[in-house]
C-alpha cells in the first residue's frame, strides 16, 4: 500500500517531534533523579553525562541495527582533506556562535547564563572542569549525535535531522545566549557524524569548542558583540556548512534505502 505524500510528510514531522521528546524526557528524568540523589547540580550533570555514554555506548555496540541508517558512507580516502575543511568550519562555528550570543548578552543580558555561571562557580574548579572537558563533550555527543541524530535519520534526511538535532541541542542549554552560541557547533557536528558515522571526532570538536570558550579572553571576543559581526560570521558559517553538506551528501553510497532520491520527505 503506497503512502500519500501528505501522509508521509506528516509522519516525518511526527517522527521529528516524537524522537527528541521521548529521548529528552528520559534524559531530563534521569537528570532530576541524579540531582535529587547527589545534591550538587554540576556533579550530578557530570555523572549523568557518563551514564549516557555507558547506556548509548552499550546500545551502539550490542544493538547497532537500532541506530544504523542508510545510505552507508563510501570509503574515505579523502578524510585528511575533509578534516582540514571541518577544522576551518569549526573556527567559523565558534565565531558565528560567539558573536550573536555576546550581542544578546550586551543588549539584553541573560539571567539563565548568569545563573549557570554561578552554579559552576559554587561547585568548584574540579567539578566544573570534569563537566566542561569530559562529561559534557562525551555525554552530549553520545546523546545527540550518537542517539537522537541516527534515530531521526532512520526516517528523515540529513538536513531535517541536522536542524532538529541542532535546535534541541541549543534548547537544552536553557538560555538564549548559549542557544545562539551552540547552534552553529551542533550543525557542524551533525554533518561530521553523518560523514564519518563515529563519535570521537564529534567529542574532540566539542571539547575544542569548550576549551576555546573557556580560554579565549572575553575582551578579545568582545569586539564581535555587534549585529554586523554577528550577521557576517553567521553568513560565512552558513556558506561553509552548505559546502560541507554538499560534500557529505556526495560522500554517501548511492542506491541504498535513503539515497539521493530518499533524502527524505522532510527535505
Amino acid at each position: 500500500m503506497t503512502t500519500s505524500p501528505i501522509t508521509s510528510r506528516l509522519l516525518s514531522i511526527g517522527w521529528c517531534v516524537l524522537v527528541p521528546f521521548v529521548v529528552m524526557a528520559f534524559y531530563l528524568g534521569l537528570g532530576t533523579f541524579a540531582v535529587l540523589l547527589i545534591g550538587e547540580p554540576i556533579v550530578a550533570t557530570a555523572v549523568l553525562g557518563m551514564l549516557v555514554v555507558v547506556l548509548v555506548g552499550w546500545m551502539r555496540i550490542q544493538r547497532p541495527r537500532w541506530l544504523a541508517h542508510a545510505p552507508a558512507p563510501q570509503p574515505r580516502p579523502e578524510i585528511p582533506r575533509f578534516g582540514w575543511t571541518v577544522l576551518g568550519c569549526a573556527v567559523l562555528a565558534f565565531l558565528a556562535g560567539q558573536a550573536p550570543s555576546l550581542w544578546i548578552y550586551v543588549t539584553a543580558g541573560s539571567a539563565g547564563f548568569d545563573a549557570s555561571n554561578q552554579t559552576r562557580h559554587a561547585a568548584g574548579a574540579a567539578a566544573t572542569l570534569l563537566l566542561t572537558l569530559v562529561a559534557a563533550p562525551a555525554g552530549e555527543e553520545f546523546l545527540f549525535r550518537g542517539l537522537i541524530y541516527p534515530l531521526l535519520r532512520k526516517r528523515v534526511g540529513i538536513l531535517a535531522s541536522t536542524l532538529v538535532t541542532a535546535v534541541v541541542f541549543g534548547l537544552v542549554h536553557g538560555n538564549a545566549m548559549q542557544f545562539a552560541s551552540t547552534l552553529p557547533l551542533a550543525v557542524l557536528l551533525a554533518l561530521v557524524y553523518e560523514r564519518t558515522r563515529v563519535l570521537w571526532p564529534c567529542v574532540l570538536l566539542h571539547l575544542g569548542f569548550n576549551l576555546a570558550a573557556a580560554l579565549v579572553p572575553a575582551q578579545v571576543l568582545g569586539v564581535l558583540a555587534n549585529p554586523v559581526s554577528a550577521v557576517f560570521l553567521c553568513l560565512a558559517f552558513a556558506g561553509c556548512a552548505l559546502g560541507l553538506y554538499r560534500r557529505v551528501v556526495g560522500g554517501t553510497a548511492p542506491g541504498s534505502v535513503q539515497g539521493a532520491e530518499g533524502e527524505s520527505a522532510m527535505e
